[in-house]
């Protein structure tokens, strides 16, 4: 295991030199949380296609191939099928409103009264996604160095926060081309063929294995519904996926490379259950699904390469790691402490703060380029970083975790956000109506039927829906210079604003 050690080993040292690096790219506010916004078409699909590519997507589409054939590849394949969703039909438009979070388009569209709570349901959402991911390192860390859990979890998340904290966005966008491309080999091109090689080929694997593993939906039509409504509607709307959206340089970029990006998640869906597919003649009595992919790769696979398909399952966990972590920090930064601050000097003194015109929104005074900007997004992204390090080590079930946070998530904003996106008519009421109905009904049903009930989300959906419209047909109509202002961002001839002149 030496080779594979060195393999790993540099892999760790490379992507704490890339953090070192893009310290030094980072100066302004832009820089730090959006990578300035200059992604070109090649740069921006391998990061889009690296950040929705996590450690569930590897080892956990490896093991629902292992379970349920090449029907596992559904849940992957919801991924991808909303991020090409996103990238044709939403990604010009989201780009060209040139915001930093989700919570400040709902304040642009509706005039300023849904950010604070939104800010709330995203930073549950993103924090818990850099948990479950962060929890992920326990599994390859114990393969790779038979490392305790908390040890692992430690080591893995202090490389991340390190290199996101050094460099915010610029780093995390050089770790995660590099990311991609070590994905792109070791999976795709290594362990793909040598896996299906190995299993005797497709014939081999038909033979052996029950039919149902080889139809397209012997995982279950209503398991396939459930993951296109929480994850590829989560595509549409997380802040994590967002914030890539806002680094390209252009709405075509974001468009075309992320169309890329989403047609490679395809792809890479299909490789993930055809693994677990070939792990299942392999390896038949495994004690667990999520077992499937290290005992592959482990017994599998020769001296070396071994170490480099373990460094992208490890890229794979990162990509995700970092892009949650920066995107709960920018919400908790600027979404809700800025608010609160805000708000709090307002108090102090309100006539100071209505001629400065910051109540309630992030802090005025600190321009784009101010150090204090940097200083405090990095503050905050070391802050929520050393959190989930702290909630991972104590957290045991994953899935739960997840599904609480894409519950929350789509139950609580999808319906705000696309309406703001498709139906002018739609009022700030509405949308905080909305973002409270779908998110109770969410809570309560979880509650009572379990966190992994299909129903919390069926229903969320339908409560938070059914508010929005009603609420919004019975307000006031968004006033018209709140609506000239957001269709004059939609259509890219308005400058980014100052925070001087955000509410």
């Amino acid at each position: 295991m030496a080779v594979d050690y060195a393999v790993i080993v540099l892999y760790l040292a490379g992507m704490l030199a890339m953090g070192w690096w893009g310290m030094r790219r980072a100066t302004s506010k832009s820089d730090f949380l959006v990578a300035g916004r200059r992604l070109g078409p090649a740069m921006y699909s391998g990061t889009m296609a690296a950040i929705v590519l996590g450690g569930a997507s590897t080892i956990g589409g490896v093991g629902l191939g292992y379970q349920y054939g090449l029907s596992g590849a559904w849940m992957v394949f919801a991924i991808g099928l909303g991020l090409l969703a996103l990238s044709v039909f939403f990604s010009a438009r989201i780009a060209r409103l040139k915001v930093y979070t989700v919570s400040e388009m709902l304040d642009l569209r509706y005039g300023g009264a849904a950010g604070l709570i939104s800010g709330v349901v995203m930073w549950a959402y993103t924090l818990m996604l850099a948990v479950t991911s962060t929890i992920a390192y326990a599994t390859i860390f114990d393969v790779l160095f038979g490392l305790d859990r908390t040890v692992s979890i430690v080591l893995g998340g202090a490389i991340v926060v390190a290199y996101s904290t050094l460099g915010g966005m610029w780093s995390i966008t050089l770790t995660d081309m590099v990311q991609f491309v070590v994905k792109t080999i070791g999976v795709l091109l290594l362990l793909l063929p040598i896996a299906v090689v190995k299993a005797g080929g497709f014939g081999a694997m038909a033979d052996r294995l029950p039919h149902d593993y080889f139809a397209p939906l012997g995982i279950g039509g209503q398991t396939v519904f459930t993951y296109v409504l929480i994850y590829s509607f989560g595509m549409l709307i997380g802040q994590d996926i967002w914030q890539r959206v806002f680094t390209a340089r252009s709405d075509r970029v974001a468009r075309l490379g992320g169309t890329a990006a989403g047609t490679y998640c395809l792809v890479y869906a299909l490789a993930g259950a055809v693994i677990g597919t070939a792990a299942k003649v392999l390896h038949p009595h495994l004690g667990s699904p999520d077992d499937a992919f290290a005992t592959i790769v482990k017994d599998t696979l020769p001296v070396g390469v071994r170490g480099l398909v373990l460094a992208a399952a490890l890229s794979a966990v990162m990509s995700t790691s970092s892009g949650a972590l920066i995107a709960c920090a920018t919400v908790a930064h600027n979404d809700i402490w800025s608010r609160l601050k805000g708000a709090a000097r307002a108090r102090r003194d309100p006539a100071a703060e209505a001629a400065s015109g910051t109540a309630g929104g992030p802090q005025g005074g600190e321009r784009d380029g101010a150090p204090d900007e940097v200083r405090g997004n990095r503050l905050f992204t070391l802050l929520m970083g050393l959190a989930v390090i702290v909630i991972a080590s104590a957290l045991n079930n994953v899935v739960e975790a997840l599904t609480l946070a894409y519950n929350l998530l789509v139950g609580g904003l999808l319906v705000p956000i696309l309406g703001g996106l498709l139906w002018k008519r739609g009022t700030a009421a509405g949308a905080l109506a909305s973002v409270a109905a779908g998110g109770l009904t969410v809570i309560g049903l979880m509650v009572s039927l379990g966190v992994l009930a299909n129903e919390p989300i069926y229903y969320g959906l339908l409560a938070s829906l059914a508010a929005y419209v009603a609420v919004s047909l019975a307000t006031r109509p968004t006033d018209q210079a709140v609506l000239t202002v957001w269709r004059e961002r939609l259509a890219g001839r308005a400058d980014e604003p100052s925070p001087l002149s955000r509410v």
